[in-house]
């Protein structure tokens, strides 16, 4: 996919999972176009073309998963994104993939969420002279992100845990808990009492 060594040791700093600090290049920004297009192409496929959507996700991402996508869908690299296996992303998702994103196992992500794994620098003058900073991103198996929350570059959610609607994720959640809230912190724990008793199938 790339062939100048520029390209090759951008290509190793997004990936890499120490993060880091710079500003775009012509690279990152041919890149990034390559992402929108497959992004545009996906949204515009007709809904019953699993094949076709299929194909698109698979020149998309990274190797491997099963990701359910409703489009609008809005990434940066898209080859920064790890699904291991079966994710539901809703309608109107956006991932930043400046650093790697991975998705756990039957992770369900639901409307107008934002996963950023990169953000402007807070200096004024970095800032003004394109500066970003970028880290990893790991969301773990079987959690449900709620509708229009954040999560920002450099936490980590454990397996099974619920993230509240609305909520801005600046640090680090646990495993089993239910956590909301801007910014996100934990509530509780999340055992037995939260079983549903199961009356319809739809």
């Amino acid at each position: 996919m790339l062939s100048s060594s520029d390209s090759q040791e951008l290509y190793a700093a997004l990936t890499s999972e120490e993060g880091w600090i710079g500003t775009v290049s012509s690279e990152s920004i041919a890149l990034q176009t390559r992402a929108r297009r497959l992004c545009q192409r996906y949204d515009s496929t007709d809904c019953a073309d699993m094949e076709g959507r299929t194909a698109i996700l698979q020149e998309l991402f990274a190797p491997g998963g099963k990701p359910i996508i409703q489009p609008p869908f809005r990434c940066d690299y898209g080859f920064n994104i790890h699904f291991e296996g079966f994710a539901f992303l809703n309608y109107g998702v956006t991932i930043l993939d400046s650093s790697p994103v991975t998705i756990g196992d039957r992770v369900m992500i639901a409307p107008g969420v934002v996963i950023a794994s990169v953000s402007h620098a807070l200096d004024p003058a970095q800032r003004e002279a394109g500066v970003s900073c970028a880290a990893p991103i790991h969301i773990g198996r079987n959690v449900w992100i709620g509708a229009n929350a954040t999560i920002c570059k450099g936490v980590s959610i454990g397996e099974n845990s619920v993230i509240g609607a609305g909520s801005v994720v600046t640090h680090d959640i646990p495993a089993n808990v239910v956590a909301f809230g801007a910014p996100c912190r934990v509530h509780r724990s999340i055992d037995e009492k939260d079983r549903e008793e199961l009356n319809l199938f739809v």
